[in-house]
């Protein structure tokens, strides 16, 4: 077992620099899989889920050589799995989860297994910027040579069999993480998601299903995955990311246009209070980091790179923040901990 402090001496490698990424952050692909003649983890005993991490890891075992990092979520601590959660790895869910659950994942990050969260595997593909194409081959890839070892739950009829009958089928969710703050100001937001929700996609925040689009950041992804076929599922949601990104490009032209002052005064107010600010929660830094986005992308704050700001959007978290510190902290030393994080980077850009 790799120690997770590692983890903080980089970033994933779907924060690097993708194609023309604009407001758009990662891609990725998710597959549930489960495997053949054994029962569900919401319902199967300690034994049994047991049993399913050892088939993962011996199937990893044969592909891979073992080149995966891999955490069992019973033998980390809670600051550990938040940490996993944090840096998009695992889902709230899974870090709830003790027996027979973990998790694997390539080194730079972009692929992940979750085992025994509410299916037997969730494979996971993130990919920087609008790269749903690469993200799909990735974890297409991934599910083959898994595949080889492993005997998963298939129906001719229905497709892959899944613990929540919305993921029968392909089993395949496909997702866009999008920054969306012009849409948000020029409040067009809710017209956009009213209108995306009614040709069968999903919207929702930076942590996936029941969050608030913190940091004016926002998930789309699919919610069909029985009837249609992986290539049909992505070229629906691509071709649809393709037209919020529009929308959202226009959205700013016409802030820039109309009221330029206002723009400019929220990007200034956001960096100013960044720049001195000693107190800082999460939310407040992630809406004011998303106002230093934009202006980065306006050009309005030429010596700082939009993917530098992504990578704060997951230092500043409370598992990242005492993970660095080196001990627990009370919420308002994190708070100090956060503001000084972001005072330090902006202070390096001057």
């Amino acid at each position: 077992m790799t120690a997770l402090d590692d983890l903080l001496d980089r970033h994933g490698g779907w924060l690097e620099t993708g194609p023309d990424e604009g407001p758009v952050i990662s891609s990725r692909i998710r597959l549930a899989r489960n495997l053949r003649d054994t029962t569900f983890p919401g319902w199967a005993s300690k034994e049994v889920r047991n049993q399913v991490w050892d088939k993962v890891a011996s199937a990893f075992d044969a592909v891979n050589g073992g080149g995966f990092l891999r955490w069992r979520m019973d033998e980390l601590n809670a600051l550990d799995r938040e940490l996993l959660f944090e840096r998009h790895l695992i889902s709230r869910e899974l870090a709830e989860r003790q027996a027979g659950s973990g998790v694997f994942v390539c080194e730079d990050e972009c692929r992940a297994v979750m085992v025994n969260e509410e299916d037997h595997l969730r494979l996971q593909s993130l990919q920087p910027g609008l790269n749903l194409q690469k993200a799909w081959e990735a974890a297409d890839q991934l599910d083959n040579d898994l595949e080889k070892t492993l005997s998963y739950a298939f129906s001719s009829k229905l497709g892959y069999l899944t613990a929540c009958p919305s993921n029968v089928g392909t089993g395949l969710r496909a997702s866009v993480m999008l920054h969306l703050p012009g849409l948000i100001l020029s409040g067009e937001i809710k017209p956009m998601i009213n209108a995306v929700s009614k040709i069968g996609l999903a919207v929702r925040g930076l942590w996936g299903e029941g969050s608030e689009a913190s940091g004016h950041m926002f998930q789309i992804s699919n919610q069909i995955t029985l009837g249609k076929s992986e290539m049909e599922i992505i070229a629906h949601l691509e071709q649809i990311v393709l037209e919020v990104i529009e929308h959202e490009k226009n959205a700013r032209r016409r802030l820039m246009e109309t009221q330029r002052i206002r723009v400019q005064d929220h990007v200034g107010r956001a960096y100013g209070i960044l720049a001195n600010a000693v107190l800082m929660t999460t939310g407040e830094a992630l809406d004011l980091l998303s106002a230093l986005r934009l202006g980065v992308d306006l050009e309005l704050l030429p010596n700082t790179a939009r993917r530098e700001i992504d990578r704060l959007f997951i230092r500043i978290h409370p598992a990242h923040l005492q993970k660095e510190a080196g001990s627990a902290l009370s919420p308002e030393e994190r708070d100090i901990q956060r503001a000084l994080l972001i005072r330090k980077f902006l202070e390096r850009k001057e």
